[in-house]
C-alpha cells in the first residue's frame, strides 16, 4: 500500500517532508546527526534504504554530515542540479528518489576526495548493537575489525 502525500508527511515530520520530496535544506549546524558520530549505519528516512555508514563520516565543518562515500554507489543516485544559480550534484536515494543532499568533490583526499553533505533530516541512524534485530545485520560485516 502505498502512502499518500499526507500519510507521509505525517509521518516524516514538516521538515523531513519538505528535504526529501522538495529538496529543501535543513538549516546548517541544526541537524541532529551534524556532530554525531556513533557506530552503525544511516537509512533512507522515507524508505528505510541503507545509505551511509558511520565508518564513512567525519567531521567537514560544513553544518551538514558528512559523508567520503556511500554504503554500495548503487544505493544513491547523482543529478544535475542548478538551484539558485549554482551547479551542484543533487544526491537521492535510488528506491524512494529522496532528496539527501549534495555532493561535492572536496572532500577528504586519501578517501577519494568527495564529500557528501547530506541533511540529517533525511536520515535515519541505526545503531550498530540494532542492526540485527532492526532487520540490517547484512551491515554488521562492514564493522568486523574496525573500531
Amino acid at each position: 500500500m502505498t502512502e499518500t502525500k499526507e500519510e507521509l508527511r505525517k509521518r516524516l515530520g514538516d521538515l523531513a517532508y519538505e528535504v526529501t520530496q522538495y529538496a529543501a535544506t535543513e538549516p546548517a549546524f541544526t541537524g541532529q546527526y551534524d556532530q554525531f558520530f556513533d557506530k552503525g549505519i544511516y537509512v533512507d528516512v522515507v524508505s528505510g534504504e541503507p545509505l551511509f555508514s558511520s565508518l564513512d563520516k567525519y567531521n567537514s565543518g560544513c553544518g551538514w554530515p558528512a559523508f567520503t562515500k556511500p554504503i554500495h554507489n548503487r544505493l544513491v543516485t547523482n543529478h544535475e542540479d542548478l538551484s539558485y544559480n549554482m551547479r551542484r550534484i543533487e544526491v537521492k536515494s535510488r528506491k524512494a528518489q529522496s532528496h539527501l543532499g549534495h555532493v561535492f568533490n572536496d572532500g577528504p583526499i586519501s578517501e577519494g576526495g568527495l564529500r557528501y553533505c547530506i541533511n540529517s533530516a533525511a536520515l535515519k541512524f541505526i545503531p550498530y548493537d540494532q542492526l540485527e534485530e532492526a532487520g540490517y545485520g547484512d551491515y554488521k560485516p562492514l564493522f568486523d575489525g574496525k573500531a
